[in-house]
């Protein structure tokens, strides 16, 4: 499996800076959680959230609504290459690793890069010497170089082939859906749809796995494409991430009333350069919604201590950033958060 956190951290540091400008709303607008009740947080940012699901919404859309490119083979890709009244010249066969295949007469031919139409005319350019007015087809039989990765909570976690129409719900089944575990002799679903995520150049693609993976809702049910790399989340005891500067960022198990300060004090409090506020991310990191939280007014007694939920996220920033979106393209995700979130073993059990 080590090829798998690889390639998780890879792409962790590839989607810094590239998160998408959906939220566009000043970071100076950002719910202050101090002295407010849950209720009425969620009351003051109904208006927010509203918008937030019209993005989300538009954002599916552009993915639905994005023509395939044309498709260039590759080395792996097996193709058939036929000359019209030739068969003698007629070949199946894969591209090979410097993107050539091998043909009678015109020797061995570069495809790799190529479009099908492309590869034709190279072949025919290479046999007109000949072959009189040679009329050639490739056809692409197999598709071997287009990947995408799921890992996590699923039965068989790997590096998939997809193809053009391979979507969410097609690529977790291939990886044998979720994976199951015994719990008081019981084997049980572990699969945590509600926190799974999917990324795709480095941007957390806004997508509901469970409208996705069960009820199939075209959607969120998307179209799978070359690189995009799917975690599904495990699940377990119900944990808060904390993670940022700090001194020891981890997962730890949640217990109900459990507080920020509590939770600043198992990661060994926050390290000199830390910014005075610190950020709640909570609902996931597809939609976001976040809270600014003042350390210091809790510690001098003016605020009170913030309750915190399961699977709430408490990022301390290292400075500030003026605008919200600039804040969640440049910070979000981190290696360190990303790291967390898809790891199995990052929890702690007790202080």
């Amino acid at each position: 499996m080590k090829f798998l956190s690889a390639a998780a951290t890879a792409l962790a540091l590839a989607c810094a800076g590239c998160y998408p400008d959906r939220m566009m709303y000043n970071y100076d607008s950002v719910f202050e959680m101090n002295n407010t009740s849950d209720d009425s947080a969620v009351l003051d940012e109904s208006g927010r959230d509203e918008v937030a699901r019209t993005n989300q919404i538009r954002r599916l859309e552009q993915l639905r609504d994005e023509e395939e490119p044309v498709y260039r083979l590759n080395a792996g890709d097996k193709v058939e290459v036929r000359v019209y009244g030739h068969d003698d010249v007629n070949v199946k066969t894969s591209i090979g690793p410097d993107g050539t295949i091998g043909i009678a007469f015109a020797g061995q031919v570069k495809l790799g890069g190529c479009t099908a139409a492309e590869g034709s005319e190279l072949i025919r350019k290479g046999l007109e010497p000949y072959i009189k007015n040679p009329v050639v087809s490739v056809t692409i039989i197999e598709v071997h170089s287009e990947t995408a990765t799921i890992a996590g909570a699923c039965a068989k976690p790997g590096v998939y082939e997809i193809a053009n129409g391979t979507r969410l719900a097609d690529i977790y089944a291939l990886a044998g859906a979720s994976g199951n575990r015994l719990f008081n002799g019981v084997e049980v679903d572990i699969a945590d749809l509600d926190n799974s995520l999917i990324m795709r150049n480095g941007e957390f693609l806004p997508v509901d796995f469970h409208k996705a993976i069960e009820q199939g809702d075209p959607l969120h049910n998307i179209r799978i494409k070359k690189g995009d790399y799917i975690h599904i989340a495990q699940r377990m005891e119900s944990s808060v991430t904390i993670c940022g500067e700090v001194r020891n960022p981890h997962r730890r198990l949640y217990e109900p009333g459990m507080g920020l300060i509590e939770t600043l004090t198992t990661a060994g409090w926050m390290i000199d350069s830390h910014w005075h506020s610190v950020i709640v991310i909570r609902d996931g990191l597809a939609n976001p919604k976040m809270y600014k939280v003042d350390v210091d007014g809790i510690l001098a007694g003016k605020c009170r201590n913030v309750p915190l939920k399961s699977g709430d996220i408490v990022y301390v920033p290292k400075d500030s950033i003026s605008e919200y979106n600039v804040f969640v393209r440049k910070l979000l995700p981190t290696v360190q958060l990303f790291g967390l979130l898809t790891s199995r073993n990052s929890i702690l059990l007790s202080n």
